[in-house]
């Protein structure tokens, strides 16, 4: 198989939002490549873009409403960046040619989405805002280079630094020198069974970012959205039912009609997406059923404003305005990910890390639903400034991490333990469990060398925060500092001992640490 050289100032990986939002910062200045393999989850995103910009919100608000959603494990000074320079790249994506929503009179149709307190999430083509934010990006880095291959590999120095990446394309192997590389890379959908992400989605830049020797944190704050569409299928993708749907009068139902999340939160339908798809989970396990119902019969003129849900029910042969929908939860977002600074940047110099695959401190607990494409945004513009302003040192290749390789066996394997032991409840003895099935996989596939990472993080927290459950500790009075996980000498997930500073922090108090994540 023949290899190819190429060399550029930054390469991104990933052309979602974060990737997308990085090349275009950096588009006029640096020499910079794009490298993907097949569809991220920026354009199945149905929820919107959440933003304070109108005279009945502000800032604050909506960083309290993200610290609240998040379990108050939220990093302060993450959301503060988020929340503040929000409305500024909605702008931005406004200009650069995003068409979204509107009122007769011009204005931004705003919408209520769950654990939000203003209508502050603007949609495009109702439940089609991702893809949407995909094309006008697309359209806005048409002149920045792009190489359609898979990434297996960094590149690294003597000292540890990486200096570019090896990739698989369809003509052969490719290596990138560079002075930077951007992990864009999205979640960890495929490392469950059930997701609502793409195929694509499967851990791969979490996977590259631990052979790299990065550390990753909060990897335990998996986030299972509470309505995707129970089609019967064994795993795979399932299509997604937006929470927006809720936000206009949908209700979620038991099997007997009475509804589900009633006293259950002061929120109800719209609480936080953890607190729902416990409920949900819960009874379609008491039921045996697998669902519970969502009915949206009552939305005004719902199958038009909702045309992407509209259509997945079609297929299944559902009506959105006229049947209860069968629903069910399903993993939807990592909140933790690869530890970066405000800029992007990991403990490894030379990689970065930016949306979802990092773990900035924004979502604290559980994601503020409509937060995903913002931070894409506000990050992806962060960590291309602070690549403008100064490019790593360049540093010469004279080695790689361990080339990603596929086994299907075991990638299955972990999807069952994964989904089993360490999904929207957990245990001492499934996690432990788990890592037994896990331990000797890990050298084998990436989907099992992400879920043992997990599941080490989990292990490792002893008690329930934020969309980390746990059934042998649904309360606690007190919470274990951040975790935080980077591979050990025989290349295994291992958690690192926190900081005494932490200790002394959690001992003395009940509110969790927030030193930068």
């Amino acid at each position: 198989m023949s290899t190819r050289e190429l060399e550029v100032d930054v390469v991104v990986v990933g052309a979602g939002v974060a990737g997308l939002s990085t090349a275009l910062g950096l588009a006029r200045t640096r020499d910079v490549l794009v490298v993907s393999d097949g569809e991220g989850s920026t354009g199945w995103a149905q929820g919107g873009i959440a933003a304070a910009s109108t005279p009945d919100d502000s800032p604050a608000l909506h960083a309290a409403d993200t610290r609240a959603a998040g379990d108050d494990w939220c990093d302060p000074r993450a959301v503060d960046r988020l929340v503040e320079e929000g409305p500024l790249r909605l702008a931005e994506l406004v200009a650069a040619g995003a068409r979204l929503d509107r009122e007769p009179d011009g204005r931004l149709s705003r919408s209520l989405e769950g654990g939000h307190h203003r209508r502050r999430v603007v949609h495009a083509s109702g439940d089609a805002t991702g893809a949407e934010v995909a094309r006008a990006l697309s359209a806005a880095t048409a002149e920045v280079p792009r190489l359609s291959a898979r990434v297996v590999g960094l590149l690294q120095s003597a000292s540890g630094a990486v200096a570019g990446l090896i990739c698989r394309s369809s003509d052969g192997l490719v290596r990138v020198r560079a002075r930077a590389v951007v992990l864009a890379t999205g979640g960890l959908g495929h490392v469950y069974g059930a997701t609502t992400n793409p195929a694509g989605v499967r851990g791969e830049g979490l996977a590259l970012a631990l052979l790299a020797g990065a550390t990753l944190s909060d990897l335990e704050l998996v986030q299972f959205h509470p309505t995707a569409l129970h089609t019967g299928a064994a795993g795979g993708q399932l299509p997604l039912v937006t929470e927006a749907l809720r936000g206009e009068g949908a209700r979620l139902l038991d099997l007997s009609g009475a509804p589900l999340m009633a006293g259950r939160h002061r929120l109800g339908d719209l609480a936080p997406r953890d607190v729902v798809a416990r409920e949900v989970h819960r009874a379609a396990r008491r039921t045996g059923s697998g669902h519970v119902w969502l009915d949206a019969r009552s939305v005004p003129d719902v199958a038009r404003r909702f045309p992407t849900v509209a259509a997945s029910c079609a297929a299944h042969g559902l009506d959105l305005a006229a049947d209860l929908l069968p629903v069910t939860p399903a993993q939807h977002f990592l909140c933790g990910g690869v530890t970066t600074d405000g800029w992007g940047a990991t403990d490894v110099p030379g990689l970065y890390a930016v949306g979802e695959v990092a773990a900035t401190g924004v979502h604290g607990g559980n994601r503020l639903a409509s937060n995903s494409l913002l931070e894409g945004l506000v990050y992806g513009a962060r960590v291309a400034a602070g690549l403008v302003l100064e490019l790593p040192p360049a540093d010469s290749s004279d080695g790689s991490t361990p080339l990603l390789v596929d086994s299907p066996a075991a990638a299955g394997a972990a999807r069952v333990v994964m989904d089993v032991h360490a999904g929207i409840v957990r245990s001492g003895d499934g996690l432990a469990d788990a890592a037994s099935v896990l331990r000797p996989l890990v050298h084998r596939d990436p989907v099992a060398l992400v879920g043992a990472a997990v599941v080490a993080a989990a292990a490792a927290r002893p008690e329930s925060l934020g969309c980390h459950f746990r059934s042998d500790a649904p309360a606690s009075a007190g919470r274990t500092p951040r975790v935080r996980v980077r591979l050990d000498a025989s290349g295994e997930p291992s958690v690192l001992a926190p900081p005494a500073s932490a200790l002394a922090a959690a001992q003395a108090s009940t509110s969790p640490s927030v030193s930068a994540a």
